[in-house]
Parts: structure tokens; C-alpha cells; sequence
């Protein structure tokens, strides 16, 4: 008897040694923790739950808006590897220019796996771009894919995102203090363009398509409260390229705004020869609406490659803003 009670004994401390081990905190209380549980999406862009290490310390980002967030917190010198940056205030993590520190994982769009698991890095972002090569990636570390939810609209997805990234570093409560204010500057601009007809459209090798609600240019009929007109027109799904419409199609749709987002100019095609938004769009046709002759036609050309490589981005939504409260504000 007493051998079966010494038996039970040791098979109860050996379930609670297991039950320790399986704690993903690996910590006692008031610890930190060794991984946490994310909600991320997997290849087949569905949400899962996700174990990470906490506060990782090499970090490979193939995707711009999760770069811009790292960045925002003060974690850029964690980055071990980075695909090409074009974005301006995140240049300093160009592999080229890098010396060596911070490898070459290739493209948003196509990911040098070689180079990847060279980098051993602990974690892995990548954007709607990898998707398909998020098997591949995920045998080498956890990944992170985040896209924009443009139910939620941009500035929630956004957020949301941040948040995310955020809690794997511990760094939740810089989140807050960053996007203080986003708010009340949408407000300001909502009051401007709520219940306005407005187009959407994408400027690219010498057209211009239109956009459906689902695009970069979100923020202007999620958030912003504009009625998207080219909602109505082709397809559904114009996808991130836009659907082409003739400018008679434009002239009847008589918007009270148009918002051109230049590809051109986001993927340097402008410097190759393409004329430039302006020359193509106010022909003489265009030059007939209200809205061109009350200077409501908004072209984003300035941040041209944040809104359309970035949306996502801390940083990017606060240069989307400020594009915003230029033309609608004068600011």
C-alpha cells in the first residue's frame, strides 16, 4: 500500500513538472516570458494562433508596413535582415547600405530563402506579398503576417497591428502614446469629406484606373466618410491596380473629388519616360468637372510610395494624414 501511495505521489510531481514546462511563459510570475501567443494570419490568410519568442533580438522583416513599426519602437538595430526599402525615413535599413550588418532577403514580393535562414533570425514579418512562401519561411522562424483589414479600415488595422508587433516586445503602451491624436485629426478631416462623392483612382504608365473601397486609398471612404463612386463601375475587385474607365465614364460620375494615388512615381516608372499624373489626367474633358475647377483633385505624389507599399505603417498613416490636411485643410 504504501508503495502505491509513493507511486501516486511521483506520478502527481511529474505531471506538474510537465504542466510547468508546457506554460509558454517558462517563467515564474513577474518574469518575463520566453514566447506569447499572437493571432497572426497563416498562407492561407486565415488568422491562427501563433507562439513567438518574446522580445526577440534578431529580427528579418520582408515587409514594409511591420518595418515601420519596428522602427517606431526603437528596435531597428535588431534587424538582421531586411528586403529592398524604398521608403525614405526607412532607407537606414537597406541592406546595401548596410555594410554588411543587415542582409539581402530579397523583395516584398519575392523572398531569398537562402539568405533568410543565413541570418538566423528568431522572427520573421512578411506582408500579402509572401504569402505563398510563408511554408518555407515558417521552417526557418515563427512568422508574422499582418495584413491591412480594410473591414476594419486602415487607421483600426493599423492600430490593431501595431498592437500586435507591439506585444511581442513588451512595448504595448508606446502604441497609445503614438497614436494620441490620430483621432481627433480624423475628425477634422471627416468634417470635410463625409457624404462627399468621391473617386478613387490609381495613376500608372500613362492611365488612370479606379479603385474600389478595398484598396490603399481606403481611408477616405472607411474612415473619412467620402461615397466611392467607382464602387460602381467594372469589376468589384479592382484588386490593388484599379479597373480602367473611360473619362466619359468620369464626366458622369461628376465626383465631388478625385484622390490619384501615382504609381509611377511610387515605383519610379516616372523616371523612365512616363508622363507625368497631372499632364495625363487634366485633359480637356477632366478640365470640364466642378471638382477640377475647385482644385478637388487630390494627387498623392509626395508620399506616392508610402501609400502604396506602407499602408499599415505607424508612420506611414501619420504622412497619409498629413497628405490629407494638406489638400483638405491647407495645412
Amino acid at each position: 500500500m504504501k508503495k502505491f501511495i509513493v507511486l501516486i505521489m511521483t506520478a502527481m510531481m511529474m505531471l506538474g513538472l510537465v504542466a510547468c514546462g508546457s506554460n509558454s511563459t517558462g517563467k515564474e510570475d513577474g518574469e518575463k516570458p520566453t514566447t506569447i501567443t499572437i493571432k497572426s494570419m497563416n498562407g492561407d490568410k486565415e488568422y491562427v494562433d501563433l507562439e513567438v519568442p518574446y522580445d526577440p533580438q534578431r529580427i528579418a522583416v520582408i515587409d514594409m508596413p511591420s518595418l515601420d513599426i519596428i522602427d517606431s519602437l526603437g528596435l531597428g538595430d535588431r534587424v538582421v535582415g531586411s528586403a529592398k526599402v524604398t521608403i525614405e525615413y526607412l532607407t537606414d535599413y537597406n541592406p546595401d547600405d548596410s555594410n554588411g550588418k543587415i542582409a539581402n532577403l530579397g523583395s516584398v514580393k519575392t523572398a531569398d530563402l537562402e539568405q533568410v535562414a543565413a541570418c538566423e533570425p528568431d522572427i520573421i514579418f512578411i506582408g500579402g506579398r509572401l504569402s505563398k512562401s510563408y511554408a518555407n519561411l515558417s521552417a526557418i522562424a515563427p512568422v508574422v503576417f499582418l495584413g491591412v483589414d480594410y473591414e476594419k479600415g486602415i487607421v483600426q488595422s493599423t492600430t490593431d497591428n501595431a498592437k500586435v508587433i507591439a506585444s511581442i516586445f513588451g512595448k504595448e503602451a508606446e502604441i497609445d502614446a503614438k497614436i494620441t491624436g490620430y483621432q481627433t485629426r480624423i475628425d477634422a478631416l471627416g468634417a470635410v469629406l463625409k457624404d462627399k462623392d468621391i473617386l478613387l483612382a490609381i495613376y500608372n504608365n500613362n492611365a488612370m484606373s479606379l479603385m474600389d473601397t478595398e484598396s490603399q486609398l481606403n481611408i477616405m471612404a472607411k474612415e473619412l466618410g467620402g461615397r466611392n463612386l467607382g464602387e460602381t463601375v467594372g469589376e468589384v475587385d479592382k484588386a490593388t491596380h484599379g479597373e480602367d474607365a473611360s473619362w466619359e465614364t468620369i464626366i458622369n460620375l461628376n465626383p465631388e473629388y478625385i484622390f490619384i494615388l501615382d504609381r509611377s512615381t511610387a515605383t519610379g516608372a516616372a523616371d523612365e519616360g512616363v508622363l507625368g499624373a497631372k499632364e495625363v489626367i487634366e485633359n480637356d474633358l477632366i478640365k470640364q468637372l466642378d471638382c477640377y475647377k475647385n482644385g478637388k483633385i487630390v494627387y498623392f505624389i509626395k508620399h506616392a510610395n508610402v501609400w502604396y507599399t506602407s499602408t499599415g505603417g505607424i508612420q506611414a498613416l501619420d504622412a497619409m494624414l498629413s497628405d490629407l490636411e494638406e489638400a483638405l485643410l491647407n495645412k
